[in-house]
């Protein structure tokens, strides 16, 4: 009877991606998934360390998996991989007291995860391997991709920037490009056996160039997976404000397949503690750079990512973030309280001197503004109607379908009631009238024929101009 495997995952999209490359590299090896702690031989937790709350993660389930053993007497092997493998090696176990886990592995070290669980089979001691950043073209091996309609596709590992918040290069090392060819086949394989959307992945997805063809940038990479046969969906994350630039507005908007959506990570409204975070722009050309690409695209969304209570913020820094998030009327937000992370230049540097109350206060104010914004934007969507990729099968009512616009916005609609199995509709596109919004999606009916008209849109634009979402 084949050993069995569960690989649980907590962070962004590239641990996501990081987790079914594991899961290949498992099934090749003759393991068998499973959903079922006390079913599970192997238990893999890919950890993420860019907050302090996705690290108590790791320690809650670990400590979760040692109850099992004391309760049930069931022991699998744990394996812990990601950044907080990275990031702490050898002092993961002492942390520990090395009682549950059997190896630690590196976020360039995936390739080693089965060779290192059978070591640990046979020897009472961990195994760890993070060997920093061998791997220079970080071949992938096989995936198993878990999403039936859509499929990450790594293009960068690694980041050269040194934010002075982010904990990235000392957990994924410096920058380093796959191979353009390299990327186009895992496109090629993920719409043959059936995928609709492509996201591409990176720590800075615009800082491409193809180190097989030279000239090849990000935008020209956009228009190469654009005339891959089978794709009807390419996004991206995250480019940085820095290095968006004319070229890749234009890709963005003239390419029929990439959605109209762009992630644009700000961080702080204030140039002051920009500065701080070594963010390399100002406010003033952060919403330039806004207003440029509503001038090119009315219809596109905006997304963003925010921090709070960075050190030296003032009250009137915060108050800035807050005029900032009105003028940019953004889709939607990751707004984070920020948390001292080890071996950054915050960390060595900058004293953290805003108190826990005031994060928790500002927090609290920027997520209730960005919660009226969104409320505003998804208000004028009723009574339009608008085309979704269908990705998912409601867990909340049965013979209820949810699915993205371009814009990325979540709709969810019911069934038609002379539909047969809801299986059958992931990965088509359907026209949906929307009937009722909230903050955070849409609802609505599948619709007999598309109204062209609302994209999604958080920008000025008058809904009903320009292309179909």
């Amino acid at each position: 009877m084949a050993k069995k495997y569960l690989i649980e995952t907590f962070g962004c999209q590239m641990n996501v991606h990081d987790s079914e490359r594991m899961a290949g590299l498992l099934d090749q090896a003759g393991y068998e998934p499973t959903t079922d702690d006390l079913d599970a031989d192997v238990i893999v937790i890919n950890s993420c360390s860019v907050r302090d709350h996705a690290e108590e993660k790791l320690y809650t389930r670990l400590g979760e998996i040692r109850v099992l053993e004391e309760e049930t007497g069931h022991k699998p092997l744990v394996a812990v991989a990601g950044c907080v493998a990275q990031q702490e090696g050898e002092r993961l176990l002492k942390n520990t007291n090395g009682r549950v886990i059997d190896v630690v592995l590196g976020t360039q070290r995936l390739k080693m995860l089965p060779v290192l669980i059978e070591k640990a089979a046979q020897s009472p001691f961990a195994e760890v391997d993070i060997n920093p950043w061998d791997d220079v073209t970080f071949p992938l091996g096989m995936t198993r991709r878990t999403d039936p309609v859509k499929a990450y596709v790594t293009i960068i590992e690694g980041c050269n920037d040194y934010c002075t918040f982010c904990v990235v290069p000392y957990t994924r090392g410096h920058e380093r490009m796959r191979a353009k060819a390299d990327i186009l086949a895992d496109v090629r394989q993920a719409v043959d056996t059936g995928r609709k959307e492509i996201q591409l992945l990176g720590q800075i997805v615009n800082h491409y160039e193809a180190p097989d063809d030279p000239g090849c940038d990000f935008a020209d990479l956009l228009a190469a997976v654009n005339d891959v046969p089978g794709v009807e969906r390419i996004r991206f994350a995250s480019p940085h404000p820095r290095h968006t630039g004319a070229r890749l507005i234009e890709a963005v908007r003239d390419l029929p397949n990439v959605c109209k959506h762009m992630h644009l990570p700000v961080q702080s409204g204030s140039t002051t503690v920009l500065q701080a975070m070594r963010r390399r722009y100002t406010r003033e050309s952060y919403l330039d750079l806004v207003a440029a690409i509503r001038e090119a695209m009315p219809e596109a969304t905006l997304s963003t990512d925010m921090i709070v209570g960075f050190p030296g913020e003032t009250t009137g820094d915060f108050e800035e973030t807050l005029s900032l998030t009105e003028a940019a009327q953004y889709h939607s937000m990751f707004s984070f309280k920020y948390s001292e992370r080890p071996n950054t230049l915050a960390s060595r540097r900058l004293p953290d001197d805003v108190c826990e109350e005031e994060k928790t206060r500002r927090i609290v104010a920027l997520q209730r503004l960005q919660r009226d914004i969104q409320s505003r934007l998804h208000a004028r969507a009723v009574g339009t109607t608008v085309d979704v990729l269908v990705d998912a099968v409601s867990r909340r009512r049965e013979g209820e379908m949810s699915g993205r616009t371009s814009g990325n916005t979540v709709v969810n609609f019911p069934l038609p009631a002379h539909i047969g199995a809801p299986a059958g509709w992931l990965g088509r596109t359907v026209p949906v009238k929307i009937l009722r919004a909230g903050p955070n999606s849409l609802w609505g009916e599948v619709a007999e024929q598309p109204i062209r008209g609302w994209h999604g849109a958080c920008g000025p634009g008058t809904p009903g101009a320009g292309r179909s979402c």
